[in-house]
């Protein structure tokens, strides 16, 4: 016979209903009383079947540190694997070529990684808020080439005051980018072809604006050439600004905290504050170590200063803003985040004109490196390195996915490898094809991170 056909028509369940059968005769009005037993025992039960709490906090607060295990682990079989790839990249290139030249954790060595990477690194912060929102800019070269040539012409060919020269230079690139955003906010053209033409007409306006120069080189002493060129050489600027790192690090935990708290929310105990502020306060004064202490040492570049001041500013607006929830929110589902009241055409404009604008900026740190501006400087493999940098560094080229520090990682990581390879005498070709490699295992890694995502319901 089935389980089915043992089970009595009242549905209690065979072990019970002898006990309710016996009880009928004695008193008629026990049967009622033994009905809410079911409930009761089911109630009684529920506080043992527990949700395991996803939350990190949750899980540190109920298991201590085997929580961070825990939630590691979770983390990793949905896919989200964050900025771990490029730190274990970075990990193995440094022991690759720390193997095969001495010299590649030198002091002069990690100083050229951060004055090369600064002017390409500060372009590819524009390009993971184009990337957030699901878009692509092509123009980036272009517009690099465009203000480094607005800055030569006003200041070196007619004698513009420095300051406003380098401000012109800036804001072309932000008129250039609101542009770009208008033809695709307001006019309907993909922002592919958009840029694409903005690729060749500022192309050929670079050219145009430096005339029958082939190059304007840059004022000795000029605030251009010392972009790049200048460092810090009291020992008080690399560990002052570590500890004023250090010091912004704690207070913006212990702020998130207290609003946590006061929201009556789970926030991170003071023991994991106090882990983290531990693992940060070692990487950056290792740095500034670096950067003073080694033979060949030449102190904090500037050019790595400011390319952090924009990494913190731009970091600020995408996750301390409105307008960076906007940003997130508008790549992720442009069509529900119109639908909940958003200006989606304003957010594109905007984040085109951030772009545009970071280009330009971008394009004097260049022209620094090389000496001045030219009708080429912005072209060759600029555009990849730049959108590299960012998908390497781990934003996504779905949209919706990103942070701005990212352009850190991946341009580390891209300079990093051409040091390498020129210190072991490497060719271009070489280093390109390897890059390239690069480029395409960091997609691969995000599109099977994404499609993991989805299949843990995590997407």
């Amino acid at each position: 016979m089935s389980d089915l056909a043992k089970t009595p028509a009242d549905g209690t369940t065979p072990e019970t209903a002898p006990e309710s059968t016996a009880a009928a005769p004695e008193t008629p009005a026990a049967a009622p009383e033994t009905a809410p037993t079911a409930p009761a025992t089911a109630t009684a039960t529920v506080p043992e079947q527990r949700t395991p709490a996803v939350d990190p906090r949750l899980l540190v607060r109920e298991e201590g540190l085997m929580g961070y295990w825990t939630e590691f682990g979770r983390k990793i079989r949905g896919g989200e694997l964050g900025s771990l790839p490029v730190i274990l990249g970075l990990i193995v290139i440094a022991i690759v070529f720390q193997l095969q030249n001495d010299n590649f954790l030198s002091a002069g060595s990690v100083a050229n990684i951060a004055v090369y990477a600064s002017g390409l690194g500060i372009m590819a912060v524009g390009i993971v808020f184009v990337l957030v929102l699901g878009e692509i800019d092509l123009s980036m070269g272009s517009v690099a080439g465009v203000g480094a040539a607005v800055w030569a012409g006003l200041q070196v060919s007619n004698g513009v005051n420095e300051w406003v020269s380098l401000l012109a230079a800036v804001l072309t690139g932000t008129a250039i980018g609101a542009l770009h955003g208008f033809f695709f906010a307001k006019i309907g053209v993909p922002a592919f072809v958009v840029t694409l033409a903005g690729f060749l007409g500022w192309m050929g306006m670079q050219e145009w604006l430096m005339g029958g120069e082939g190059s304007i080189n840059t004022p000795s002493g000029s605030v251009v050439e010392s972009l790049t060129s200048y460092f810090f050489a009291d020992k008080i600027a690399a560990y002052g600004l570590a500890l004023a790192a250090i010091a912004v690090y704690v207070f913006f935990q212990l702020r998130e905290r207290a609003r946590r708290h006061t929201a009556r929310l789970p926030a991170r105990p003071v023991g994991e504050i106090l882990l983290r502020t531990g693992v940060f306060a070692v990487l950056v004064l290792v740095v500034a170590y670096v950067m003073n202490e080694p033979a060949g040492a030449r102190g904090l570049p500037l050019a790595l200063v400011l390319f952090l001041a924009v990494l913190v500013g731009a970091d600020f607006v995408a996750r301390r803003t409105v307008f960076g929830r906007k940003v997130f929110a508008v790549g992720g589902n442009a069509e529900a985040a119109r639908r909940a009241g958003i200006n989606v055409d304003g957010v594109r404009i905007a984040v085109f004109a951030i772009s545009g604008t970071l280009a330009a900026f971008g394009g004097l740190f260049v022209a620094s490196l090389s000496g001045g501006a030219t009708k080429s400087l912005g072209g060759g493999n600029t555009l990849m390195l730049v959108i590299a940098a960012a998908v390497i560094g781990g934003t996504s080229l779905f949209g919706g996915r990103g942070k701005v520090w990212s352009a850190l990682l991946g341009m580390i990581v891209i300079q990093s490898i051409q040091q390498g390879l020129n210190m072991i005498g490497m060719s271009n070709s070489i280093q390109n094809m390897i890059t390239g490699a690069v480029l395409l295992a960091a997609v691969v890694i995000d599109s099977v991170s994404r499609r993991t995502q989805k299949t843990a319901g995590r997407a």
